[in-house]
């Protein structure tokens, strides 16, 4: 029985590996930054793999039980990876909780944000909520973040229309603008 607990951890452990990468990999597509207005920073990053991530985990919310472990595992390995970048960019140990507080907190207000918007299937209020969360200084000089919003409500579709095999197995993919 106890063997059995550690064979699962292990073969979540895979299973979330695949899966995060599969979706780091779809938040850093160049059409992102190059057509739709992200910036191409460390900020910008954050905020398309927050979206990414939002999507993945509003689909994970309808799954089992076992879809909605490996979300959390992501999520974990989310944290995990901005901890380590904030350390790379040569934030000290002090300062790394006062940072990770603060980026949890804008990941957690964009969910909200979004989630309404998504749900309300709005078009316009998503384009405004991203364009304040990513051109924040910009004003209503900030560009159009129009097409990343109908990205979002066409991904939704997509990942909703996904097998439940795909999500519990780490093969869950988020469709991006071809290039």
């Amino acid at each position: 029985m106890v063997f059995g607990f550690f064979r699962q951890k292990r073969n979540n452990k895979v299973i979330v590996e695949r899966q995060y990468q599969a979706l780091t990999t779809a938040a850093r597509s160049t059409v992102f930054y190059r057509d739709m207005q992200v910036p191409d920073t460390v900020l910008g990053r954050f905020e398309m793999l927050s979206i990414v991530l939002i999507l993945y985990f509003r689909r994970t919310a309808k799954s089992a039980r076992s879809g909605q472990e490996i979300a959390q595992n992501i999520i974990d390995a989310f944290f995990e990876d901005v901890d380590h970048s904030i350390r790379e960019l040569g934030v000290g140990d002090p300062g790394v909780p006062k940072r990770m507080k603060k980026l949890a907190g804008m990941y957690y207000g964009r969910l909200e944000s979004y989630a309404a918007a998504l749900d309300a299937k709005d078009r316009a209020v998503l384009a405004a909520a991203l364009k304040r969360n990513f051109h924040p200084e910009a004003g209503d000089a900030a560009p159009s973040m129009q097409a990343l919003a109908d990205w979002m409500l066409e991904a939704e579709e997509a990942l909703a229309a996904i097998d439940e095999d795909a999500i519990e197995t780490g093969m869950a993919r988020i469709s991006v603008p071809q290039d």
